[in-house]
């Protein structure tokens, strides 16, 4: 049977450097080809989002749409209340977490153009995760065998096709190296901050004391009386 042909609908992932978050799912670069590739493979792509491409994994096995704290910041989107905030436990290793915010989140892959109401969650896994309520609104199959979903949008039809194991591989790499740089940042911002503080008390505590021993020798000086002398 002939090889089947690649279908001008189908929006492969975007170009470019995602932006930074912590290595979270493992991900093997394998040798094998064709559509052997996602027997394993967790679908994940990239999008972009206020011109910045970010990863996305889409998930039937999560019952909501989230997104990451850190996106959300880095780009500066505005949140909303959560009508029926909840706690998360899953999606990170920091323990339970407080679900309380939401945010309306515009993306593109390629040609396919999307608004999605995520939770807003402190995640490592990715940017953004698309379960159930994305699948079910936009009436998503999954083809198994090719690892990719297709529905009908805007009057065509869409098909998302996943990254490749080496791909997602990559970008794991690349996040990892971005992570740590951050994270280096971060620590030696902290001393900094702490160096900071420390002269601000010893300047605090030195003026103290001088204040102190000022009021200290004035109660030893006497005056001197009219007749002295």
């Amino acid at each position: 049977m002939p090889p089947l042909k690649e279908a001008s609908d189908v929006e492969h992932a975007v170009g470019g450097n995602i932006l930074m978050v912590r290595r979270a799912l493992s991900a093997q670069a394998k040798e094998e080809e064709g559509d052997a590739l996602q027997r394993e493979n967790i679908f994940r792509t990239r999008c972009l989002v206020n011109g910045k491409t970010c990863s996305m994994i889409v998930d039937s096995g999560s019952c909501v749409n989230v997104t990451s704290t850190h996106m959300v910041a880095k780009l500066g989107m505005r949140t909303i209340k959560h009508p029926r905030p909840y706690k998360l436990q899953w999606l990170n290793d920091c323990g339970e977490i407080k679900v309380n915010k939401q945010v309306m989140l515009a993306f593109s892959i390629g040609r396919y153009k999307d608004e999605v109401l995520c939770d807003v969650v402190l995640m490592h896994a990715g940017h953004i995760l698309l379960g159930r309520p994305w699948q079910y609104d936009r009436k998503v199959v999954h083809d198994g065998f090719r690892n990719r979903y297709s529905f009908d949008h805007d009057g065509r039809r869409v098909t998302l096709a996943a990254l490749s194991p080496a791909q997602a591989f990559e970008d794991q790499l690349r996040i990892e190296q971005t992570m740590n740089k951050q994270q280096q940042r971060e620590a030696e911002l902290r001393v900094q901050k702490e160096k900071e503080r420390k002269e601000r008390e010893e300047k605090v505590r030195g003026k103290n004391e001088g204040e102190k021993e000022k009021r200290e020798n004035s109660k030893r000086v006497k005056p001197k009386g009219k007749g002295s002398g």
